[in-house]
């Protein structure tokens, strides 16, 4: 599923945070902007538009909302524009301005979680996903991965969560504290059903605030069950797909084998 798809529902979710914008502080908004501003619009960027209107760039409840000022400076007008043919002339410029800085944040933030290695390093598509050690389908996608993983052409990063089960926080955290967590991980989905991880009966204040930023972040993607994986596309977008993929979501996911 692409990014822009889910915009809206992951947009909602990332309401407080900080986003590198398009600042326009330095220059003096018309008045009807400023009116959408204090209606609670974040303005991030401008583009030039048809028919005399100027195009402005924003955040409106977590959402992205393109405002045009008409050519007198004294009015505004907020959706989308289509032109004769039915064509949409603003999804382009929320793409440039809004969705596509949102992207290059949050894999950024993915980049900086406390996640554990799942191949090499110099893999040239790296693949993250949220992961709970009682998750069927988090094995599922593992197993499926292992071709490419193998191969030496993707690294997964798994960013551990506890959120299935009691024991799923104790089982996350003995993950993250082990002295190898990648050959650790590895044991435990490849047992499957039979994996012998067993709980950490106290988790360590360090692991147990890993555990929480992880769980923060996924809150903050929209992410709403494990695993959910993100990738880069071809054109370097951020994507995600919800669950163990299909065979052509994998494809699109991990690249050629």
């Amino acid at each position: 599923m692409m990014l822009f798809e889910r915009l809206p529902l992951l947009l909602a979710s990332l309401s407080l945070l900080a986003l590198p914008a398009a600042a326009l502080s330095t220059e003096e908004l018309p008045a009807p902007i400023k009116a959408a501003e204090a209606r609670g619009a974040e303005i991030v960027g401008t583009f030039e538009a048809p028919g005399g209107l100027k195009g402005y760039a924003a955040r409106y409840n977590g959402q992205g909302m393109a405002l045009y000022l008409t050519p007198d400076g004294q009015h505004v007008l907020i959706g989308n524009l289509l032109d004769a043919q039915g064509q949409d002339l603003t999804r382009a410029h929320l793409e440039k301005l809004v969705y596509a800085p949102l992207g290059k944040e949050m894999w950024a933030r993915m980049e900086r979680s406390g996640w554990i290695a799942d191949g090499s390093s110099t893999a040239p598509r790296t693949v993250y996903l949220f992961s709970d050690p009682n998750c069927p389908y988090c094995t599922l996608f593992w197993k499926q991965a292992r071709p490419w993983v193998e191969a030496g052409k993707v690294q997964l990063r798994h960013i551990m969560v506890g959120i299935l089960r009691a024991d799923s926080a104790g089982k996350a955290a003995a993950l993250l504290a082990a002295g190898q967590p990648e050959p650790a991980l590895h044991a435990h989905e490849a047992a499957g059903k039979a994996s012998t991880l067993k709980p950490l009966a106290e988790i360590p204040a360090e692991i147990n605030q890993r555990l929480e930023d992880n769980l923060e972040l996924m809150n903050a993607l929209g992410a709403m069950a494990t695993p959910a994986i993100f990738y880069l596309d071809d054109q370097g977008r951020l994507q995600q797909q919800q669950g163990a993929p299909d065979p052509e979501a994998l494809a699109q996911i991990l690249g050629p084998k």
